[in-house]
């Protein structure tokens, strides 16, 4: 089989930072790829990862136009497709797209008369009502949690094959490290994720936190210092810069609650694996939860509110703790002893590793192949 695997623009595969689809795109072509699945990989001409194939409309990432006005930063993501399509035109062997590109890539496909399409919905449902209430009938599509698809408008639910959980190669690997005192939120820091009730939470209780991510792509406090005292500047009120500075940045103190920036590499899985928890306060219906399966992959038990996909993910009092509010929250945080870190491995591997999630694909590939012949 030889699929054609959509990552857009944005960023490389893999990325040198945060990155979410790049990341699981990552995680899965490898596995794909041991199982004799052939990869042309849609991405942008800096991706070093290891595929059959790689064509792309940019050499470079493309995710810092994102910043730009939107007229501006529209054509971007077409121009990406239209290459995708070009390929597509010019030969004849690809038997499957497996898309990944947020709208754009199944509005695209879904005019091209071209080889079947499986799109995975990484995000929100209910951010483009308009789109996905009348969702391309010639696109199969696959969530990455129930919980996301039972948000999803009735046409996307009809349209779907299910969900597959996202994967980290974590899961294959014994990393172990002496176990610190601090707790730990590991992503993008904006008010989905929850960094300021951690910060309160830690802060009331006296324990340390590091709070590690970027902050709209800016990785430390002098640049965003910069942004704060110009007005001018095109990420003044940005809404994560905004969120960092008004409602984080009270609380960190340099000692007791931390924030380092985005880290990767062998410096962010350390400093993951020597965590003695980590939170997942959530302000929003998460529909993936990479970071979580992360956490449970190092053996740093998960700690996190109800929503979402956390459920899905999280055996409470086995794997990790669920909370229904911020005051519950703070008291299974200092539960988190009683939590077994070689459970949390084992489960891991067990739901999450890039072979599990590998298997899924395949037999989706399969369902999607045979319904179109």
């Amino acid at each position: 089989m030889k699929v054609l695997l959509n990552a857009g623009p944005w960023l490389a595969v893999p990325p040198a930072g945060y990155g979410g689809i790049e990341n699981v795109v990552a995680t899965l072509v490898p596995a794909l790829r041991e199982r004799g699945v052939s990869v042309v990989l849609a991405s942008v001409g800096s991706s070093t990862l290891e595929v059959d194939e790689l064509i792309s409309a940019y050499d470079d990432e493309q995710f810092p136009e994102l910043q730009k006005p939107y007229n501006q930063v529209m054509g971007i993501t077409h121009a990406h497709l239209a290459r995708v399509v070009a390929e597509l035109r010019r030969r004849d062997d690809i038997d499957l797209v497996h898309d990944h590109v947020e709208v754009v890539g199944p509005a695209v496909l879904s005019a091209y008369d071209g080889p079947p399409v499986l799109h995975t919905l990484h995000w929100d449902l209910r951010k483009h009502p308009a789109f996905y209430g009348a969702f391309p009938p010639s696109i199969a599509v696959n969530g990455v949690s129930e919980s996301q698809l039972a948000r999803a408008p009735e046409p996307l639910r009809a349209a779907s094959l299910g969900s597959v959980h996202l994967a980290t190669p974590l899961a294959d690997r014994d990393l172990r490290v002496e176990r610190g005192e601090h707790l730990v939120v590991m992503g993008r820091v904006c008010g989905l994720k929850g960094q300021h009730v951690a910060a309160r939470i830690c802060q009331k209780l006296g324990l340390p936190l590091v709070l590690a991510g970027p902050v709209s792509g800016r990785d430390n406090q002098a640049e965003l210092d910069v942004i704060a005292q110009d007005p001018y500047h095109p990420l003044h009120s940005h809404p994560d810069v905004r969120y960092h500075l008004d409602q984080v940045t009270p609380y960190l103190d340099g000692d007791l609650v931390r924030w380092v920036g985005a880290v990767g590499g062998d410096e962010r899985d350390h400093l993951y694996a020597s965590a003695r928890a980590a939170l997942f306060p959530i302000q929003w219906d998460e529909p993936g939860g990479t970071a979580v399966v992360e956490a449970l992959a190092l053996g740093v038990p998960p700690v996190g509110l109800r929503r979402g996909c956390l459920p899905e993910i999280i055996d409470h009092g086995r794997t990790g703790f669920l909370a229904d509010s911020e005051e519950e929250l703070a008291e299974w945080v200092l539960r988190v002893d009683e939590l077994d870190p070689e459970e949390c491995r084992r489960e891991a591997h067990r739901r999450f590793s890039p072979s599990v999630m590998a298997d899924r694909y395949l037999e989706l590939y399969g369902e999607v192949l045979r319904s179109r012949r």
